[in-house]
């Protein structure tokens, strides 16, 4: 389902790669029966590829790993977070255009 740079991130593993990365992080939440997910699926693929080099991205399915999404309160899905230094820098919440995720990712990504 995801692109061959997205990454999938899980309670297990969401400190050591996340976190702790050198890069920052996007981070898809998402979940199988989301429509807007799938929606924005293609766009998050296209990103991993874009920016690869400068950015780490990946997914989590908040179905099967609840205690990320707890933890950040995530309430609502899908729901993209930008992490830098293991800090919420920036949160997308809801399907948006290709343009919107470029737009605020330019803040934080030369």
């Amino acid at each position: 389902m995801a692109g061959a740079n997205v990454h999938t991130f899980t309670d297990a593993n969401f400190e050591a790669e996340v976190l702790s990365s050198d890069l920052p992080v996007l981070v898809d939440f998402w979940a199988v029966w989301c429509g807007p997910c799938r929606a924005i699926a293609p766009i998050i693929d296209e990103l991993s590829s874009e920016y690869k080099g400068k950015m780490k991205v990946g997914k989590v399915d908040t179905d099967k790993n609840q205690k990320v999404a707890m933890q950040l309160g995530i309430s609502s899905i899908p729901a993209v977070f930008l992490f830098k230094n293991g800090q919420v820098v920036e949160r997308i919440i809801g399907a948006r255009p290709k343009s919107a995720f470029v737009k605020q990712l330019a803040r934080h990504i030369g």
